[in-house]
């Protein structure tokens, strides 16, 4: 083994000015009177997003001789609603997160997450508080915003919301996806392979930018907006090349989660992919009752990048995954 995988990824400088990012988002959500949580990284159900894979392991102690099936959280989304649930009010979480994917650049299968949700907001507040901590953070310009769809219409002239089939599959192989687009059935995967090809780097390049209002169809936990049914609260934020992070409003109807839940899983099984046990604890306390709120997932490591000018995310954390 070299000698030079003792040392950390990350030089110490930067892990300095890591530290510093770390106090100041506490001190944002301090003054705002959001109380800082934990919650477990392992659980016994995780997320059956078709697009997400999480660790899995076993407890074997007491009372649990057969082995206990726990998974490493993918995000604390899910414990932290049933806290909001029990009426802990506005909360933020700084942690772990694990997703058992590729690593690179923008990637590392355990990374930094910040998620806060917020009470009596609504996408567009939430929006307003996070362009407030970038700004304080990364020390830019006021946010823009644009719609998912107008997005779409300004870089590929094509409307998301309308286009067939076949009309994506024909942008796609125009801007030379074709190995990808000519078999594929499912809309929402070649919308995102459009997205995030030729939209994503248009967009959020000298200040950053939230796209809003995404497809229904690609935002399993946010409300469906009453002024259209074919998008949802949700939001992402974008800046330069990178995504940040992934907002909701809130879906807060327990039967119609446990439906896409259930959705989830079979797609799953029709494409071969193994199943995933829905969260009843999400379930049950969504059925107690989950406050109307809007919440937000933002990537720390990818935050730092942009912070202290460094490409590649084992350049801003102490040890990646070929050093851990």
């Amino acid at each position: 083994m070299s000698a030079i995988l003792w040392a950390p990824s990350a030089n110490i400088k930067t892990l300095k000015q890591r530290a510093e990012i770390l106090r100041t988002i506490r001190e944002f959500f301090y003054v705002r009177d959001v109380m800082e949580v934990e919650t477990p990284s392992l659980s016994a159900a995780s997320v059956t997003d078709v697009h997400l894979a999480s660790f899995n392991t076993s407890f074997m102690g007491p009372g649990h001789a057969g082995g206990l099936p726990l998974y490493l959280q993918t995000s604390p989304e899910f414990a932290m609603k049933r806290l909001l649930a029990a009426g802990s009010g506005s909360i933020f979480q700084l942690c772990k997160a694990f997703r058992n994917e590729e690593a690179g650049n923008h990637h590392n299968p355990e990374f930094t997450m910040l998620e806060w949700y917020r009470p009596g907001f609504d996408e567009f507040a939430l929006m307003d508080e996070m362009d407030e901590l970038m700004q304080c953070v990364l020390n830019v310009e006021p946010a823009t915003r644009i719609t998912y769809q107008d997005a779409f219409k300004q870089v590929l002239g094509l409307d998301p919301l309308t286009a067939s089939l076949d009309q994506l599959k024909a942008h796609a192989c125009e801007h030379g996806f074709a190995d990808i687009a000519k078999n594929e059935t499912n809309k929402d995967t070649l919308l995102q392979l459009l997205f995030c090809m030729k939209v994503e780097p248009s967009i959020g390049q000298t200040k950053p930018c939230f796209v809003y209002h995404f497809p229904a169809s690609q935002a399993a936990l946010a409300q469906i907006c009453e002024h259209d049914e074919r998008v949802a609260g949700r939001f992402e934020l974008y800046y330069k090349n990178m995504e940040l992070a992934n907002g909701f409003n809130e879906l807060t109807n327990a039967t119609e989660q446990a439906k896409r839940f259930d959705e989830d899983n079979q797609y799953r099984e029709a494409h071969g992919l193994k199943q995933v046990p829905m969260d009843s604890r999400l379930i049950a306390a969504l059925e107690h009752g989950l406050p109307q709120c809007s919440g937000v997932a933002l990537g720390i490591d990818r935050l730092i990048m942009l912070a202290t000018n460094k490409d590649t995310i084992k350049d801003v954390i102490a040890f990646d995954v070929d050093r851990a």
